[in-house]
């Protein structure tokens, strides 16, 4: 179910695409042809991306196995993902607007239902099946894109804490932070708040600063299956905000400042292929609303009311070239996360990891990547939890291999000590493979 309040900004972009026709340049769209199982359609999506709009479909699908968990199996689950980008000022005259709708249907019973981890197994797997609208929102650009601000349905995720070095393995924890993930509803796959986002970046877009407000509890907890804004007091507000340096974008005017993911121009494809990653932040986030305390009572002998808040500090950087190859070199990751510990079962977190793209010259697109994760138990939350150890840690080894245009293969294995946090649990090995499909 769709809430009317979200249902003009996608009937607004759908009106748009169905009365312009596109143009008959497509000099500077994607690569569909190498980049897509169905291709350019001869012609047709180049030639309507240069008209101002642009679409893709996707399809994941993670088969993993378990071994030392209560009930050993192989679970299989699915995410499939539509997105609708267009640009409005091509569109309809509206200068630097963008305006983009995206919608996720997520199936399948995951193997963290049989593990009990806290940090989870897989960055796709979710707690109710379901369909939902995940983005639909609008953004207006300023100063020759050097200032935005965007509203509508977003999920923090798709700009924050983000680590693009780290974005092949397959645990959640390299996403959000573990620690944010527990708190009480953080706007998140696959779970996003409507609120308003802004953003700057720098003459040069080496430095940038980013903060968004939004909706404290989203959709609806009552009817997790919908899609909906439901604003109320008792929900409070979410904010976060992030400061940045990335110094090898200095330049590099034809990156875009909005977070729709579709298919990239080839300029930008070349650039995000040669030229590795490079990135420094900072970032902060506060829950308004109060939520109970995990071990403390108040005067009435109830729980004592606490705001979640919290922070992270992160790093990436390519460190070198393999061959003479440009696009093949190593990058490293490393996020430290905290957050208060009166509210939630983490309450700090690390992420260390490397990425090797192209590891054999013969193959320049695939992808190594080894990661490392620790999640801290809180001291209130090992309080009324008797039997918790200090932390869950979780090690993984993924390869993705691309097999074709818009088909990648993934082999992942993962192992989890002390899973769920409990210092009797026994290890557990996941084992299982992606599948990754790009229509």
């Amino acid at each position: 179910m769709l809430d009317p309040v979200v249902c003009p900004v996608a009937a607004a972009l759908l009106v748009a695409l169905a009365v312009l026709s596109p143009t008959a340049h497509a000099d500077d769209a994607p690569d569909f042809a190498a980049s897509t199982l169905t291709g350019d359609w001869g012609g047709l999506r180049s030639a309507t991306w240069s008209a101002g709009w642009q679409w893709e479909a996707g399809l994941k699908v993670d088969a993993l196995r378990t071994r030392g968990a209560e009930r050993d199996g192989t679970r299989t689950i699915s995410h499939l993902d539509l997105k609708l980008r267009a640009d409005l000022e091509r569109l309809l005259g509206w200068g630097d607007t963008i305006a983009y709708v995206n919608v996720i249907d997520n199936r399948g019973a995951g193997p963290n239902a049989r593990i009990g981890s806290l940090m989870g197994v897989s960055n796709i797997e979710v707690a109710v099946p379901t369909a939902r609208l995940f983005h639909a929102w609008l953004q207006k650009g300023f100063a020759d894109g050097r200032w935005s601000l965007l509203a509508g349905i977003y999920p923090i995720d798709s700009e924050f804490f983000a680590l693009e070095s780290a974005a092949t393995l397959l645990h959640p924890a390299y996403g959000t932070p573990a620690d944010l993930a527990l708190t009480d509803t953080p706007s998140v796959f696959n779970n996003a708040a409507f609120g308003v986002r802004a953003k700057w970046l720098s003459p040069d877009r080496s430095v940038y600063a980013q903060g968004a407000l939004l909706d404290g509890v989203p959709n609806d907890p009552a009817h997790p299956r919908r899609s909906t804004v439901r604003l109320s007091r008792r929900d409070g507000a979410f904010a976060i905000a992030e400061l940045g340096w990335m110094p090898l974008e200095s330049g590099h005017a034809f990156e875009p400042t909005d977070p729709a993911q579709v298919r990239l121009p080839q300029a930008q494809a070349a650039h995000e292929r040669y030229e590795g990653v490079s990135k420094y932040a900072l970032g902060l986030w506060r829950y308004s609303a109060q939520r109970p305390d995990l071990a403390d009572d108040d005067a009435a002998g109830g729980s004592r009311g606490r705001r979640a808040q919290g922070g992270y500090l992160l790093a990436e950087r390519t460190l070198w070239g393999l061959g003479d190859d440009p696009a093949r070199h190593v990058s490293a990751f490393a996020r430290y996360t905290f957050a208060g510990p009166d509210t939630t079962a983490i309450d700090r977190s690390w992420n260390l990891g490397l990425r090797v793209r192209g590891p054999f010259a013969g193959r320049p697109l695939d992808t190594l990547a080894f990661g490392w994760t620790r999640g801290r138990v809180a001291d209130k939350y090992r309080q009324v939890q008797p039997g918790m150890g200090k932390a869950e840690e979780a090690f993984e080894l993924s390869w993705r291999f691309e097999l074709a245009p818009g088909v990648a293969w993934q082999p992942d294995l993962q192992r989890i000590r002390r899973p769920g946090g409990s210092d009797a649990a026994r290890p557990v090995t996941v084992a299982g493979m992606r599948l990754d499909l790009v229509f």
